[in-house]
């Protein structure tokens, strides 16, 4: 269930029966000759909602801009600053928590995001614990990327060995042809080369990978690759998901 799609007094009667919900998060950045820039949310998103409309678990608004400044330097990609996407995961996570919700499950697609995650679970937890005499419900924050999972590693193997690459990946942009069939891109492409050298800032990121990609054989992608990664990784979500509500 979409959080966009309920009322809040739908809302509210879920609560009484779970308190815990998914929260997409991803980048709106380049992603090669045939990626789209909305890759990186576009995956997680669609990975939720499979896992969660099983068991009726709860998806809220994709963080669609994330940490994407080494992309700057191609048309189309946006970027908040790492200041900036601490303090929306923190407004987002005590929105929700004011009215009940303790449990928020961050399904990551985008690299760059992590650290940055990390860190504003970090705030949270501290702004709730400098919050002294206030006794506050706990509120638990969880990271999981969907591309992460052993599981889901194993069949990009399988389908790609070592050419899905590090950016612009056939896995992702498998994905993205399943979950947007209408919007297949084509583009002659070789074979990525081996990345030369980690990259620096925007400009130094583009001089290294005209393309886009790093190391990605993304013209491998096929939308039935992309559904198979979908639902295995949605699989482990789920199961995921489950055990975190189930925590004491």
């Amino acid at each position: 269930m979409r959080l966009h799609m309920m009322t809040w007094l739908e809302v509210e009667r879920h609560l009484g029966r779970e308190t815990g919900i998914i929260i997409p998060i991803g980048s709106t950045e380049q992603h090669g000759p045939i990626g789209l820039i909305g890759t990186d949310a576009i995956c997680p998103e669609v990975i939720a909602d499979l896992a969660a409309d099983e068991r009726g678990h709860l998806v809220g608004p994709t963080i669609s801009v994330g940490m994407a400044q080494h992309h700057l330097a191609f048309p189309g990609s946006v970027a908040l600053r790492p200041t900036t996407l601490i303090a929306v995961i923190c407004d987002y996570v005590n929105s929700l928590a004011r009215n009940g919700f303790d449990r928020f499950y961050f399904l990551n697609g985008h690299g760059g995001n992590i650290a940055t995650i990390g860190a504003a679970f970090s705030q949270i937890h501290a702004e709730r614990s400098f919050a002294r005499g206030t006794n506050q419900p706990p509120v638990r924050c969880k990271l999981a990327n969907w591309f992460g999972f052993p599981e889901v590693r194993e069949v990009a193997t399988e389908l790609y060995a070592d050419r899905d690459g590090r950016h612009a990946t056939a896995s992702e942009v498998a994905v993205t042809q399943y979950a947007c069939p209408d919007f297949i891109k084509q583009a002659p492409m070789d074979p990525a080369p081996p990345a030369p050298r980690a990259f620096q800032d925007a400009e130094d990121y583009r001089a290294l990978f005209p393309d886009g990609r790093i190391e990605a054989d993304s013209f491998l992608a096929r939308p039935e690759h992309g559904e198979r990664l979908a639902r295995v990784s949605a699989a482990c979500v789920a199961a995921d998901f489950a055990a975190f509500l189930d925590q004491d």
